[in-house]
């Protein structure tokens, strides 16, 4: 008999920080190797160094490129790792983007600190620089999807499509004949802008996401309270602001607009795009066109519909531009980026329209704001909220009770166990009760460090 070890490292009993550890007599390897995000508890983890062998771990498997699944990877790299980082081609080209532009972010952000004198240190650091991130973008290797690549004698991989954003995949790990599945991040059947995921079949061990484990996305429609703000904004003649995730929201909100434009549903108001990092993932979307729906006609349209802003200079002139207006920036739960220096300068004012679009994590200005906050911290400094706040939930690229339900559908036999990861508590249990129910699986939810011994059979 041969034991294999599995750490969790993070998402559990929460959204963010998705990693494994997982060690074998051949291997030791991990599965994502994400950032903890949101409430401040779990954002001082990141500081922490993991309580595992660093410098010992051959291989990292990452299922999609989000900062929450790939953001810890240059401390890892700071700690010792010297291996392979592995993805699909469009999931290392998004990680690429994200952790240069997160590098970035973190140096502005401890200048910025030192400068104004608003860090409780004595002096602020950044979490890591551009150069740790260009360290670890020297390890990437990319391999393809639906085929089992060795690792070692005894252990092989696939990678599998999963919707949720461009290059996301599950992952299917077989260890000395078991099957463990790890579901990453699982998009939504009906995507505007990709394909359906694929199912898995079998799964003696199955990690799966229930960051919507007790909903189901409501039947609004996108496209009506999207013409109805925009409606309102130039009634207003004021600002509509999205905070806006870079990679696939992003895309998906130009080519709603663009839409609504060809349907002579909204006029031709000016529609400002500003993140850089989104700007940079368009180029992925054409590089990658097997990988969604649009066709390279519809992608050249859509682009030429925006005007891209490309410097800090162009932000401040599209603040001071008078036209009512829509702003797409970043990031997504008003965390950092472009979108801070919009919102402080705008939030303030009666006439501006925020819309929220997708998930929030706790902790986030994004939860702040959709609960009703009266006031909004930015950088040690709070701003009154004149500005109406509107919030679709819809948009969002995680499948919902239902989807992560249909998506379990094709498993074909019981698996042994089922962990719920990369969930608030309260709807991992939602899921489990709901999962039971349906197929009577033995189900847990794992919590922080937890740690998992399975013998088997060599």
């Amino acid at each position: 008999m041969s034991q294999i070890t599995l750490q969790f490292l993070g998402a559990s009993g929460t959204v963010t920080g998705s990693k494994y550890h997982i060690v074998t007599p051949e291997q030791s390897f991990m599965i994502d190797c994400g950032m903890f995000q949101g409430l401040k508890e779990l954002r001082q983890l990141n500081w922490e160094a993991l309580p595992i062998d660093v410098p010992a771990i051959d291989t990292v498997l990452l299922t999609h490129g989000h900062l929450d699944h790939t953001g810890y990877l240059p401390r890892l790299v700071k700690q010792g790792f010297k291996g392979k980082i592995i993805g699909t081609a469009p999931t290392l080209a998004i990680a690429e983007i994200i952790l240069r532009d997160s590098a970035k972010i973190h140096e502005e952000d401890a200048e910025r600190a030192n400068k104004e004198g608003f860090s409780k240190h004595e002096k602020a650091l950044p979490f890591y620089t551009v150069d740790d991130a260009e360290n670890t973008i020297k390890l990437f290797k990319s391999k393809p999807k639906d085929e089992w690549i060795t690792l070692s004698e005894n252990i092989s991989y696939r990678f599998k499509y999963n919707s949720h954003i461009i290059g996301a995949t599950f992952i299917e790990l077989d260890v000395y004949g078991k099957r463990f599945v790890f579901s990453g991040d699982i998009g939504r059947s009906n995507d505007h802008l990709l394909f359906p995921p694929a199912k898995p079949q079998k799964a003696d061990y199955l990690f799966l996401e229930s960051t919507y484990g007790n909903r189901l996305h409501s039947e609004e429609s996108v496209t009506e309270k999207l013409t109805e703000l925009i409606h309102k904004t130039i009634q207003e003649r004021g600002t509509l602001i999205i905070p806006s995730f870079a990679v696939e929201r992003l895309q998906t909100l130009m080519y709603l607009l663009w839409q609504l434009y060809q349907k002579n549903k909204i006029p031709n108001i000016p529609i400002f795009v500003d993140s850089p990092m989104g700007n940079h993932v368009l180029s992925v979307f054409q590089n990658f066109p097997d990988w969604h729906k649009l066709s390279m006609k519809e992608f050249y349209a859509m682009n030429d519909r925006v005007t891209i802003v490309q410097s800090y200079k162009e932000t401040w002139e599209t603040i001071d531009d008078p036209r009512p207006k829509v702003v797409i920036a970043g990031s997504g739960m008003v965390t950092g980026g472009r979108v801070m220096t919009y919102l402080k300068q705008l939030i303030d004012e009666p006439s501006t329209n925020v819309l929220l679009v997708g998930f929030q994590a706790e902790g986030t200005r994004g939860r702040q704001l959709s609960e009703g906050a009266h006031e909004i911290k930015f950088y040690g400094r709070y701003y009154p909220v004149k500005a109406s706040i509107h919030h679709i939930q819809s948009l969002s690229a995680h499948a919902d009770q239902n989807g992560l339900l249909d998506w379990t559908s094709a498993i074909e036999t019981s698996p042994e166990q089922v962990y719920l990861v990369h969930g608030e508590p309260l709807a991992a249990d939602a899921l489990r009760v709901k999962l039971q129910d349906t197929y009577k699986w033995k189900i847990s939810i794992p919590k922080l460090y937890d740690k998992l011994t399975i013998s088997v059979a060599n």
